[in-house]
């Protein structure tokens, strides 16, 4: 999946309505502007964790996490552009 796809998959988990607590007929939706909102913050979780764990003085610079991390940093700037 491309960085690009990525970004459009988590938006629009955000666009999907939900129901509020347990009365299936209340429900809450985002609109897309909010939805972008929700999906960068989980992107900026999984980017600083990231960053620690490539900050870690037993990392091997050769493991996937680096490579996880510039992914998810083009993942953050496609949502940025939606």
């Amino acid at each position: 999946m491309t960085p690009k796809e990525k970004a459009n998959e988590l938006v629009n988990k955000y666009l999907r309505t939900y129901p509020i607590y347990d009365n299936p007929t209340v429900v809450i939706s985002y609109t897309n502007n909010e939805a972008k909102q929700c999906a960068l913050i989980a992107v900026d979780q999984v980017i600083e964790i990231l960053d620690v764990v490539c900050e870690s003085k037993s990392y091997d610079p050769f493991e996937a996490p680096m490579y996880d991390l510039k992914e998810w940093k083009q993942i953050k700037e496609e949502i940025e552009k939606l």
